[in-house]
């Protein structure tokens, strides 16, 4: 799993959103960042994710946060979750693996008595120089705003 620890320089990527736009980490110098990796866009743990998120999103704001998905569906199928859903931040088309090798978070999973390599539901927070300042690796899916702020 990642190589990160709280303290770290975040990794400076980039990539394309579900508009097809450019994003990178660097953009939201100045605020602090949360960037939740999540497995499959319209899945049950991933929405509730997401939407718990969604719900809380002017207590982010409002304390200088910003916040960005990431998973590798393809741009088309993250921005059917954005809308569906009418999410107010950005989510990352990461089908290249970009953000995913740069923060560690793919690698061998179990579900249902199956191994296979797959996308780890991390949450990284990201202070507003850079820095990563906690690392969330037992998610609550559904409580996720609470363990971030």
């Amino acid at each position: 799993m990642t190589s990160l620890k709280v303290g770290d320089q975040a990794p400076q990527v980039a990539g394309i959103d579900q508009d097809e736009s450019p994003i990178a980490i660097a953009n939201f110098l100045g605020k602090k960042l949360v960037v939740f990796f999540y497995p499959k866009a319209n899945t049950p743990g991933c929405t509730a994710e997401a939407c718990n998120l969604s719900e809380n999103y002017d207590r982010f704001t409002s304390q200088n946060y910003a916040i960005i998905g990431v998973s590798t569906d393809s741009p088309a199928r993250q921005k059917n979750f954005q809308s569906k859903y009418n999410f107010p931040f950005p989510l990352v088309a990461d089908e290249d693996k970009t953000f995913i090798n740069a923060f560690g978070v793919w690698g061998p999973k179990k579900f249902m008595g199956r191994e296979f390599d797959g996308i780890h539901r991390v949450t990284f927070v990201i202070d507003e120089k850079g820095i990563i300042e906690q690392i969330i690796d037992k998610v609550k899916t559904k409580e996720h705003t609470d363990q971030i702020l």
